[in-house]
């Protein structure tokens, strides 16, 4: 499987396709998580970006749909003292918005935890994809 490898690329950005799949959220954490080791980022920023990249794809399989060879695109890219995580998707009938979960509710709170751990997040759209886009500190 993609992702096991022992060699970790240190490529800034970083950009890859995987899967379609929850199992794909897996693998971004740990490409993820290591390469902040490589940049000397603090553990809570990695901890922080391995909880943003997964709730990313997991919002991607569970609202969009792929793109259009079946997978989504993974990004991310130091900017100045952040890192901007990037997860696109073939798009969905709506635009991905921050909900209101109320303490009861098993699902919502994946675009509200980004909210709270990024400084901040935006959407970019065309026809054919949907990008959403994490802006976090690296210290």
């Amino acid at each position: 499987m993609a992702g096991t490898s022992r060699e970790i690329s240190t490529v800034d950005p970083m950009a890859f396709d995987l899967p379609f799949s929850p199992e794909s959220a897996g693998v971004a954490r740990h490409r993820l998580v290591e390469w902040m080791r490589v940049l000397g980022a603090a553990d809570e920023a990695s901890d922080d970006a391995r909880l943003v990249v997964s709730e990313l794809v997991g919002n991607a399989v569970r609202h969009a749909r792929p793109l259009a060879d079946g997978t989504m695109h993974i990004a991310w890219k130091s900017r100045d003292c952040s890192v901007d995580i990037a997860v696109t998707d073939g798009g969905a009938l709506t635009t991905p918005e921050r909900v209101e979960a109320g303490v009861s509710d098993l699902a919502g709170r994946g675009l509200s935890i980004v909210e709270t751990l990024a400084a901040r997040w935006w959407v970019e759209s065309t026809r054919s994809r949907t990008t959403v886009h994490a802006l976090l500190a690296l210290a």
